[in-house]
This record gives C-alpha cells, sequence and structure tokens, in this order.
C-alpha cells in the first residue's frame, strides 16, 4: 500500500509539471532567475542516472512538439539548488531543453564546511562525475525532444566540471565556463573539439586574471575558438547571484549574457 501510494505521488507531482513558455529575453535584459526575483520553479524532477538513483536531477522543457536545442547545467559548490533549477527555467524559456545535473545524490550544503564535504566527496571519484554527465547527454538524446546537440554551462565547481567533461566526456557541442577551475597546458586541450565559452571576475581571488590569460595561451596554441571574458570590478558568483551587488554585477551580467546567447545559437 506505502508503494502504491509513493507511485501515485510521484506520478501526480510529475503531472503538475508544466512545460515553459517561449519567452526569451529582450535587449539587454537578464533572465529573473540570476537576480533573485524568479518565482518557483515549474519544471520536473528526473532520475536520470541509472547507475544511482538517489541522483534526482531537474528538467525543464519549453514548450512545443521541438526538436530543440539541449543544455545540462553544472550546479555550484552548494549543490542543484533552486537558484539553479530557476535558471533552467530561464533557459528553457530560451528555448532549450534543460537537465541541471546532480553530482552530490540529491544532497544540497547550507553552510561553507557542508559545500566543501560535498565538493570534495564529488572529486574524490571523478569517473563518477563523468559517468553521470555522460548519462545526462544520453537521456536528452534519446528521452526528449532534442535535437541531439548539447551544450554544458557550469558555475564555480561546476564550470571547473563543464571544463574537465569536455576533455574526457561523451561528445557534445559546447562548453561554457562561469568562474571554474582551469587548466594551462594546451597538450590536454587538444581532446576537446568545439569553441569554449568562459566568463571571469577582476576581483576572483580563487581564479585571478592571470590563471584565466594562461587559460586562453592554451586554448590558442592547441588552436581551439574560444569567446573568453574577465570582467571588471566584479567578485566571484557575480553572474548567478546578481542581487549581492547590483551596481557592479547587473552591467557586466548583461554583456555576459548576451555573449552567451550568441555562443550558444552558434554552437547548437
Amino acid at each position: 500500500m506505502l508503494r502504491l501510494i509513493l507511485s501515485l505521488l510521484f506520478c501526480s507531482i510529475t503531472a503538475m509539471a508544466a512545460d515553459i513558455p517561449f519567452e526569451p529575453t529582450r535587449g539587454d535584459a537578464v533572465p529573473a532567475a540570476i537576480t533573485g526575483d524568479a518565482g518557483a520553479p515549474q519544471g520536473q524532477t528526473v532520475h536520470y542516472f541509472s547507475a544511482d538513483k538517489s541522483t534526482a536531477g531537474y528538467l525543464a522543457r519549453p514548450e512545443g512538439d521541438g526538436p530543440f536545442p539541449a543544455v545540462i547545467l553544472i550546479h555550484e559548490w552548494n549543490g542543484l539548488a533552486e537558484r539553479i533549477k530557476q535558471t533552467a527555467d530561464a533557459f528553457a524559456a530560451e528555448g532549450y531543453i534543460t537537465l541541471a545535473a546532480d553530482l552530490y545524490q540529491g544532497r544540497t550544503g547550507a553552510s561553507r564546511d557542508e559545500n566543501i564535504a560535498l565538493m570534495q566527496q564529488a572529486n574524490a571519484t571523478p569517473d563518477t562525475i563523468i559517468a553521470n554527465l555522460n548519462a545526462a547527454v544520453e537521456y536528452l538524446r534519446n528521452q526528449t525532444p532534442s535535437t541531439g546537440k548539447i551544450a554544458t554551462i557550469g558555475w564555480c565547481f561546476g564550470g571547473g566540471i563543464a571544463l574537465s567533461y569536455a576533455l574526457g566526456g561523451e561528445q557534445h557541442d559546447g562548453t561554457a565556463i562561469f568562474y571554474g577551475r582551469l587548466l594551462d597546458d594546451p597538450e590536454q586541450m587538444q581532446h576537446i573539439e568545439h569553441e569554449i565559452y568562459g566568463t571571469f571576475a577582476e576581483m576572483d581571488g580563487g581564479i585571478p586574471p592571470a590563471q584565466v590569460d594562461a587559460f586562453v595561451a592554451a586554448l590558442r596554441t592547441a588552436g581551439i575558438d574560444n569567446d573568453v571574458h574577465i570582467y571588471d570590478a566584479v567578485k566571484h558568483g557575480f553572474w548567478l547571484h546578481v542581487e549581492r551587488d547590483p551596481e557592479n554585477n547587473l552591467p557586466a551580467a548583461k554583456d555576459a549574457w548576451q555573449r552567451l546567447k550568441t555562443y550558444l545559437k552558434r554552437v547548437l
């Protein structure tokens, strides 16, 4: 009886999930998701990684029959929190099937110590991360009305993971890195087969401009097209959390968003 009740509850939750109307941002506007003004997420939980049933991703689909290009969002160090789900809805409103991956087995952190612990646990098994994201690619290509064209987008911890996935994951068509861990070895870059997008912050103590410059130099040496920009007078996290310092963050976030939209259209 309990199993039946849980099954019915899951079905009802899935039924409540709504496809996202096509409402792309206009002019130089940014999604409400990154300014703290978005409503409750409208997508649905999906268990896309059969190797681990505790993995609970979030799927946001555009209205219509498709096919649509797709993006995989890779969360920050605190896990698949509401801000990432709201951002997934924003990408769906732009016309992308969006799967926000879960690399923490359904867990999220509520403090610096918890976030670090979760991040360290995930990084301890890099093969599992790759398998998780490979499963996300497979899910989008086989279980949704996608064109088969897929890009990854990651922030902070997720930005570094997006780069790692470009080096060793299933073939995909784009990688967008927001202030994530970088490499400076052209030999390792040889495995990347698509253009790289990158957005970074001048006042980021963890990833200073010199590291970004070395990353770009390595990409160029490896012959990889890239659109990488360092924004002045902003700190780590400025794009996904504009409201932390709107006076400085908003102009940079607007430009980074327009660059990202153009990039996704180009590669997908």
